[in-house]
This record gives C-alpha cells, sequence and structure tokens, in this order.
C-alpha cells in the first residue's frame, strides 16, 4: 500500500518556527513532483512550496523568506521548514503532487495541522 505520510505539525506562538516531514515511497517521490499545500476547512487548497524540473523552487508570496522546502532522497523524504510563523499560516498542511493532473492521479497524506497562536 503506497503510503504518504506528514509529521511535525503542531502548535506554535507567532514568530515561531515548526518543520514538517513527508514521507512517501521513493517512486512517488520522483513521478509526483511533490509540493506542500495547505489548506483550512471550508477554504481552497494552496500550493506553498514545491520544485521546478530543474530543482529550484517556488513559494507562493505569503511565505517567500520564510518558508523553505528541501528534499532527501535518500531518506525519501520531503520537507517544509517554517520560520516567522503568522496567524494566517494556521492551516491543515499537506503533501502532494504540486501540478493539477498528477495530483488527481498521485497519492497524497492526512495532512499535518500547524496553529499559530498570537
Amino acid at each position: 500500500q503506497v503510503q504518504v505520510v506528514e509529521s511535525g505539525g503542531g502548535s506554535v506562538q507567532a514568530g515561531g518556527s515548526l518543520n514538517l516531514s513527508c514521507t512517501a515511497p521513493g517512486h512517488i517521490l520522483s513521478s509526483c513532483g511533490l509540493g506542500w499545500y495547505r489548506q483550512l476547512q471550508g477554504k481552497e487548497r494552496e500550493l506553498v512550496a514545491s520544485f521546478n524540473t530543474d530543482g529550484t523552487t517556488n513559494y507562493v508570496d505569503s511565505v517567500k523568506g520564510r518558508f523553505t522546502i528541501s528534499q532527501d532522497k535518500a531518506k525519501n523524504t520531503l520537507y517544509l521548514q517554517m520560520s516567522s510563523l503568522k496567524t494566517e499560516d494556521t492551516a491543515v498542511y499537506y503533501c502532494a503532487a504540486a501540478d493539477e493532473l498528477r495530483y488527481s492521479l498521485c497519492p497524497r497524506g492526512q495532512g499535518s495541522e500547524v496553529t499559530v497562536s498570537s
């Protein structure tokens, strides 16, 4: 059974930091082009960080300079380092394919909840 599992969420005060991890089988990491999304209940998902095909990174404007996406292929793990967290960063974060086509075809995890309090 293919599993994508996120971990590392939690509660933190504004200005704090959290690190998220996403572990998936190697072939999923390489073929699905996983990125990090966040979603609040009742709202649309938002792709916050992803990789381009050349290995460079993309971030939504609201997290630029504060979030860093990385991956360790040897560990089959995708990471999201989050710093200078704001209350508006509160959401469920999950990894999934960064493009719409593969989003519906590739597995994704249940997500990890991040709560930032003022």
